[in-house]
């Protein structure tokens, strides 16, 4: 079950959480839920995992962009089918993140979920400022909640992976990310009006606009991607740059070219899976140039999509 609201939970039996952003739902963070399950089930209770929408960073520092591994719908998606039994998102707004550390555990957590037991990690902060850490919360919730410590290496790897999947999709570098989450990384996008050059080279293509605007973009380059829409996939070729053949804009595009493919998209939705990194973006001379060399990443994207 999912939860948006913390008025309506209902009494959860034994209920067995953990608190935390996991983002891209990778390898490390499914370590960690299994945990969480397990534990669960050696107390007959229901396993629980708190997250938060929109992500605090974006409200605490909205300076910073976010580039997130995955969209709120994908998240919950992706956490349900490691086995939890409940996700509720919390609302995470400016009083929220004002509550001081004692509030945060006493009027948020137990007043609300009421646990059986706490699985969180050694470096895990809450409240204003991040001043709560776990040995407050264990001080807090003692003698009746326990408190399960995540240990230091697993923690390390779920920081690191996030970390190191964020580097690999700037680098381009689509399949070592695909590696550490156990997935190819992918994004829903809205097909919108682009200025049609592709067609009159023969190869249309569909601009794209992330639905979610704070996910990862990778970065800039050509892709073979599989394609979803209506719940199948095509294969195609992706361009994510600044097209500087055709314009000396700066504004970084995302066009897809879905191969043997003639349905018009304007205004519907599409996820691209990306697969392989092809090249990086070039300047062209000429439109019969960029042609030729679209024709040539045709043949590789078909090459590794085929295998």
């Amino acid at each position: 079950m999912v939860f948006h609201q913390l008025n309506n939970l209902p009494a959860f039996k034994n209920p067995v959480l953990t608190i935390g952003s996991f983002d891209g739902v990778h390898h490390g963070h499914k370590v960690i839920l299994s945990e969480v399950v397990k534990a669960a089930k050696a107390v007959d209770g229901e396993s629980i995992l708190i997250t938060f929408e929109p992500h605090p960073r974006k409200i605490i520092h909205p300076e910073q962009p976010l580039g997130l591994l995955t969209s709120p719908e994908q998240k919950i998606a992706l956490m349900e089918s490691e086995g939890i039994d409940h996700i509720v998102v919390v609302p995470f707004t400016r009083d929220f993140s004002m509550l001081s550390a004692k509030e945060y555990v006493e009027d948020f957590l137990l007043k609300n979920f009421n646990p059986h037991t706490i699985i969180i990690g050694y470096d895990h902060h809450f409240g204003h400022s991040r001043e709560g850490n776990i040995d407050l919360l264990k001080s807090l919730v003692a003698p009746h909640v326990q408190v399960i410590e995540i240990s230091a290496q697993l923690i390390e790897d779920a920081a690191v992976s996030s970390t190191k999947i964020r580097k690999a999709l700037l680098q381009g570098n689509v399949s070592e990310a695909a590696e550490m989450l156990e997935r190819s990384y992918c994004f829903k996008a809205l097909v919108v009006h682009g200025n049609k050059l592709g067609r009159t080279i023969g190869y249309p293509t569909a601009n794209l606009q992330a639905a979610y605007s704070d996910i990862l973009i990778p970065g800039i380059g050509i892709y073979a991607v599989m394609v979803e829409w209506k719940g199948k996939l095509h294969q195609g070729m992706m361009s994510i740059g600044l097209r500087p053949t055709v314009t000396e804009d700066k504004v970084v595009t995302c066009e897809v070219n879905i191969l043997d493919f003639s349905e018009d998209l304007y205004g519907q939705f599409l996820t691209v899976h990306f697969v392989q990194y092809l090249r990086g973006e070039e300047k062209f001379n000429s439109l019969d140039e960029l042609k030729k060399q679209i024709a040539l990443d045709e043949v590789n994207a078909r090459l590794v999509l085929n295998k």
